[in-house]
């Protein structure tokens, strides 16, 4: 089970329009269940995404992902998806999903995922608000 510093982002299941030719799930569906659970993120640490922009001006983008495949999953397993800050930079952070087999507990696949702070009217990066670092720092990680 993830642990209590990584909140748990989603749950999902391994389906046989998952799987490929090698009868496990293929890379392709991994990128939506890690995106589905990037959504849940910023609120899971405490941080709704309507705050930031009504409050701040800014939301963020995707700039960066990178998944590393582990362990193969099949028809019927079940996963959870949970994560952690592992970079806090000036105008960007950066996240760790794990995806954990829900009754083994084994890693299967782990997303890094960069994101930028964004101010809509301008349509370039912004600095990151102080009262967004703060929150991410109590979810800072070494992995």
């Amino acid at each position: 089970m993830p642990e209590a510093a990584r909140p748990e982002l989603l749950r999902g299941v391994v389906h046989p329009w998952h799987h490929d030719i090698f009868g496990h799930m293929n890379v392709r569906h991994y990128a939506p269940f890690f995106d589905d659970a990037s959504f849940f993120l910023y609120t899971a640490l405490g941080i709704p995404i309507r705050w930031m922009t009504g409050e701040f001006g800014v939301h963020i983008v995707s700039a960066k992902a990178e998944t590393n495949f582990i362990k193969e999953l099949v028809a019927g397993d079940g996963f959870i998806i949970d994560g952690a800050v592992s970079r806090i930079g000036n105008r960007s952070a950066t996240f760790h999903l794990r995806m954990i087999h829900a009754e083994t507990g084994a890693l299967h696949a782990t997303y890094d995922l960069t994101e930028v702070f964004f101010d809509p009217k301008t349509r370039a990066s912004a600095v990151m608000p102080n009262e967004v670092r703060s929150r991410l720092e109590k979810h800072l990680t070494q992995s």
